[in-house]
C-alpha cells in the first residue's frame, strides 16, 4: 500500500526476465497464462475500473469477515455507491483466520458478498495474503481505530502466524479451499494472491510463502487468472517470481502521472493487460484528475485505494497522522462520505464520465 522506488526500477524488470527461471518451474509447466491468452481475456473485458474496498463498518479484513461484524446492508449501500459512479471492478482482502474459525460460514458470506456486487455489476478481485501493517491477529472483537492514523488496525495475513508450526499446511488448505470453491465464478475477475509480498521489512522472507501461494492456485487451476502486484523495485527475486508467475500485471504506483506512464511503458514490455491495483494518493500527487484518464488512455485497468471513509482512516496519509482527528484538508484516499456524499463533485464527474456514466 505504500509508494514503490524508481531508481533501479529498470534493472528490476530486467532481472524479472533474467532471474532463474526456476521460479517459472515451479508450477506445472503450461498453466501459466501466454501473452495471447491473457489479451484475448483481457480483451472481453470493458475497460477495469473501480476501488480496493473495504465497508466503512470495518477496521480491518476480520472485521469485514466475521461472522459477527460482517455487514451486508453497509456493502450493498456502499457498493451501490460504486455502481453509481460507473466502477465495474473492486479488489476485496479475505482474511485466513475468518476462514479457520468459521470454514462453511466463511465461505456462504464470501457468496454474499459477490451476490451483492453482482447485483451491482461489479466484479471481485480477491486478496489471500497481506505483508501490510499490524502483524498480530486476534480472532473476536476487533480494536478501534487509533484517533488520526492511516489504517491503525489493518492487519498482516498471516504476519507473525508464519513462525507457526504447521502454518504452511493450514494455509494451503485455506487457499485450495476458498478458491476451489468459486474456480468457476464468473463473479471473480481475478484472484491476487498476495498483496505487496515483502512490506513491514520482511523482504526476502516472505519469497518462501510467495512461491507457495503460486503453486497452490496453479494445483486448483481456476479459469480466472491468478496476479501478485509489482510495488516495489529494491526487491528483484520476489519481482522476478511475480511477474514471472502472473497470468495478468498487476502493479501498484502512487506517483504522479508522468512518472506512473514510465512505470506502464516499462511494464508493456511483459506483453500482457496491465491492471494497476492501487494507485490515488492525492497528497503525493496521484489524483483522479490527472492519473485516471491516463490509465484509460492506455488501456489499463485502474483501481484506487480507498472508497468510502471510514474506520480504516484512510483519509489520513501514511506518514502525516492527525492526533486531533480533524479533518485533512486534502484527504489523502476515500471517494465518498458515509452518506454517499462525494469529497469533491468534480472528481466523481470525472470518474463518471470516465466510466460512461
Amino acid at each position: 500500500m505504500k509508494n514503490i522506488h524508481y531508481k533501479i526500477f529498470a534493472a528490476a524488470l530486467i532481472a524479472a526476465f533474467t532471474t532463474t527461471a526456476a521460479f517459472a518451474q515451479k508450477a506445472p509447466v503450461g498453466k501459466i497464462w501466454s501473452p495471447a491468452k491473457a489479451n484475448a481475456w483481457y480483451a472481453q473485458h470493458k475497460w477495469i475500473s473501480g476501488s480496493d474496498f473495504i465497508p466503512s463498518t470495518a477496521i480491518n479484513q476480520l472485521e469485514m469477515w466475521q461472522a459477527a461484524t460482517f455487514d451486508a446492508a453497509t456493502i450493498d449501500k456502499e457498493l451501490g455507491y460504486a455502481e453509481g459512479i460507473g466502477f465495474n471492478t473492486m479488489r476485496v482482502f479475505l482474511y485466513s483466520l475468518a476462514w479457520k474459525q468459521d470454514k462453511p460460514g466463511f465461505k456462504k458470506r464470501v457468496e454474499q458478498y459477490l451476490t451483492i456486487a453482482n447485483k451491482h455489476h461489479i466484479q471481485t478481485m480477491f486478496v489471500f495474503f497481506d505483508d501490510c501493517w499490524n502483524a498480530d491477529a486476534k480472532i473476536g472483537l476487533q480494536p478501534i481505530p487509533k484517533v488520526g492514523i492511516h489504517n491503525s488496525g489493518w492487519l498482516q495475513d498471516p504476519g507473525n502466524r508464519i513462525k507457526d508450526a504447521g502454518i504452511y499446511p493450514e494455509l494451503e488448505a485455506y487457499v485450495k479451499d476458498v478458491m476451489g470453491a468459486f474456480k468457476h465464478d464468473k463473479r471473480i475477475l481475478l484472484w491476487d494472491l498476495f498483496n505487496e509480498p515483502g512490506n513491514s521489512g520482511k523482504k526476502e522472507a516472505s519469497m518462501g510463502l510467495l512461491a507457495k501461494v503460486f503453486g497452490w492456485a496453479r494445483e486448483v487451476n481456476p479459469d480466472q487468472p491468478v496476479s501478485v502486484g509489482l510495488w516495489d523495485w529494491n526487491f528483484e527475486k520476489l519481482n522476478a517470481c511475480q511477474a514471472l508467475n502472473s497470468d495478468i500485471i498487476t502493479y501498484h504506483d502512487y506517483t504522479d502521472e508522468n512518472s506512473h506512464l514510465k512505470t506502464i511503458q516499462l511494464l508493456k514490455s511483459h506483453g500482457k493487460p496491465l491492471i494497476c491495483t492501487e494507485y490515488m494518493a492525492r497528497t503525493r500527487g496521484s489524483k483522479f484528475a490527472n492519473v485516471m484518464p491516463m490509465l484509460k488512455k492506455e488501456n489499463v485497468g485502474a483501481l484506487n485505494w480507498g472508497f468510502v471513509m471510514g474506520k480504516t482512516n484512510t483519509i489520513y496519509a501514511w506518514d502525516n497522522p492527525m492526533p486531533d482527528g480533524s479533518e485533512p484538508k486534502e484527504w489523502f484516499h476515500d471517494i465518498f462520505r458515509k452518506n454517499g456524499t462525494p469529497y469533491k463533485k468534480e472528481e466523481v464527474d470525472l470518474i463518471k464520465k470516465l466510466n460512461g456514466k
